[in-house]
């Protein structure tokens, strides 16, 4: 299932990124903080997938690099020898070649569609929390597919109970999300995209990200505990648990054939 969600992000999505990356001060400071702490889950993401499917990447590109964190997260690692990113916002693009990614090559912005390189130039490409916000996402996983021999994907699954009440769906619009899938929805874009998963996962995150935003002390309890029920009802019961609340889902694909 895929939900379309209303987000201002549709109308000029490059001018909406552009806002969210010239924040300047205490709020930059702080969002750049969060995006530093999400790059390690989704980098710890990608180091499990490649190693259940024996893949050991050396060139990566990443589309919707933003600011670049996920590529410095990896590069600490040891996931890739070079990299490139592409993002829809210029902004972005600067604020990432300024990471000083160590094996970074290219680092620009791009139209969001087509992707500036030849046919099979990757080892692996990933779009890592991209595709919710694509307007039409099948287009750029197969451009993906054409770039690369691997194409990995990952996204909040945000269709369920809890996601769906008003104020989350409000907060996902303004954060730019254009879709709430679920992993059945997520399952069937790659495959129509050409691209056959091979290895997959679910996270329902862990403290540091629910409580990032607590600063009062019962706010840091009320994330405390949410994490404890959340853990212990996707350890229960993991698909009945992504039909009442939020986790990421991640999934390595090979791609079956050139689109």
């Amino acid at each position: 299932m895929t939900e379309r969600i209303e987000s201002p992000a549709l109308a000029d999505p490059a001018a909406f990124y552009a806002v969210g990356y010239g924040l300047r001060g205490e709020e930059a400071e702080l969002m750049g903080r969060w995006r530093v702490l999400g790059a390690r889950s989704k980098a710890a993401h990608v180091a499990a997938l490649c190693e259940r499917a024996g893949l050991a990447p050396a060139t990566i590109v990443e589309l919707g690099c933003g600011d670049g964190a996920l590529l410095a997260a990896l590069a600490d690692r040891g996931i890739g020898e070079t990299f490139d990113g592409f993002d829809l916002s210029p902004e972005a693009a600067a604020m990432a070649r300024g990471r000083g990614v160590p094996g970074a090559r290219r680092v620009e912005a791009f139209d969001g569609e087509h992707v500036p390189a030849d046919d099979g130039a990757y080892d692996l490409a990933v779009l890592s929390h991209v595709v919710e916000h694509v307007a039409d996402p099948l287009p750029l996983l197969r451009e993906a597919g054409r770039v690369a021999a691997h194409v990995l994907v990952e996204v909040p699954l945000e269709a369920n109970r809890s996601a769906a009440r008003p104020a989350k769906r409000a907060e996902a619009a303004r954060i730019g999300h254009l879709h709430a899938f679920d992993r059945a929805a997520v399952q069937d874009l790659c495959r129509n995209a050409g691209l056959e998963i091979v290895a997959e996962l679910a996270d329902p995150l862990p403290l540091a990200h629910h409580a990032f935003f607590a600063s009062a002390a019962r706010a840091r309890a009320s994330a405390a505990a949410k994490t404890v029920v959340r853990r212990g009802a996707f350890a229960l019961a993991p698909r009945r648990a992504e039909r009442w609340f939020t986790v990421h889902y991640a999934c390595l694909t090979v791609r079956r054939s050139l689109p």
